[in-house]
C-alpha cells in the first residue's frame, strides 16, 4: 500500500492516483461474485421487497497542481431532486457497455465533458440509494483544459472543488433525515454555497474511506 498521506502537504494529481489505482477497485469488475453485502453503505437496511436499479455516476478529479472534483447542480425543473449538488451519471442502459462506459456516456450529455480527456481509473463499492438506485461511482482523472457545455433541461451549475476539502474528515459532517417513518444518518459537506450532502456526500465520504483510512 502507498505509505499514509502527509495532511500538510497538497493533493497533487500524482498523489491522489497513485493511491486510486492501489486502492480502488477495477473497472471491469462486476458485482464481486454476488455478494451484495460489499457496499458503501450498508447500514443502510433496505425495507422489504426492495428491488435496485443500477446506475452509475463519474468522479472527475481535475488535474490541476492540487487536484479539484469537479460536480454540478441539478436544475430546479427537474422533478427528482432538483438543486441538488450531485456528480454527472444516471442509470445504466442496456445499451452502455459497463458503469464506467455509462458513467462517461452521462457526464458528456449532462455537462458536454468530452470521453477523450477523461481516463477512468477504478470504482468504489455501490452505493444503495433509498430511492431504488444502486450506484456505482466511477473515479476518473480529467484533463484540466476540459471546455464544458452544460446541458439546461439537467443542470444550471457546473464548479468545482479542492480534493484535499473534501478527502478531509473535519469537513465531514453527520445530519438525520426522516424518510418513510425511518430516521436515516446522512452526510454533509457544506463548500461555499454549495450544501453537498446525501448520496452525494455519503460517496465521498466512501472514497475517502477507501483511499486514506
Amino acid at each position: 500500500m502507498t505509505a499514509a498521506i502527509d495532511r500538510a502537504s497538497p493533493f497533487t494529481p500524482d498523489h491522489f492516483f497513485e493511491r486510486a489505482r492501489d486502492r480502488l477497485r477495477p473497472l471491469d469488475a462486476g458485482r464481486d461474485a454476488g455478494d451484495e453485502t460489499l457496499v458503501i453503505n450498508p447500514e443502510y437496511v433496505p425495507p422489504r421487497g426492495f428491488v435496485s436499479r443500477e446506475a452509475a455516476v463519474l468522479i472527475p478529479v481535475v488535474e490541476r497542481d492540487n487536484a479539484t472534483v469537479l460536480m454540478t447542480r441539478r436544475t430546479m425543473q427537474l422533478r427528482k431532486h432538483p438543486g441538488q449538488i450531485a456528480f454527472p451519471g444516471g442509470k445504466i442502459d442496456p445499451t452502455d457497455a459497463s458503469a464506467a462506459a455509462a458513467a462517461l456516456r452521462e457526464a458528456q450529455e449532462e455537462i458536454g465533458l468530452d470521453p477523450g480527456l477523461v481516463e477512468p481509473i477504478g470504482r468504489l463499492d455501490p452505493y444503495i440509494a433509498g430511492t431504488g438506485y444502486r450506484i456505482t461511482a466511477i473515479v476518473a482523472r480529467v484533463a484540466p483544459e476540459h471546455r464544458l457545455v452544460l446541458n439546461p433541461d439537467e443542470v444550471d451549475a457546473a464548479f468545482e472543488v479542492p480534493l484535499s476539502f473534501l478527502m478531509s474528515p473535519r469537513n465531514h459532517q453527520t445530519i438525520t433525515r426522516e424518510f418513510d417513518g425511518v430516521r436515516h444518518l446522512l452526510y454533509e459537506m457544506p463548500y461555499d454555497q454549495h450544501h453537498i450532502w446525501g448520496v452525494t456526500a455519503g460517496i465521498i465520504r466512501g472514497l475517502y474511506e477507501r483511499l486514506y483510512e
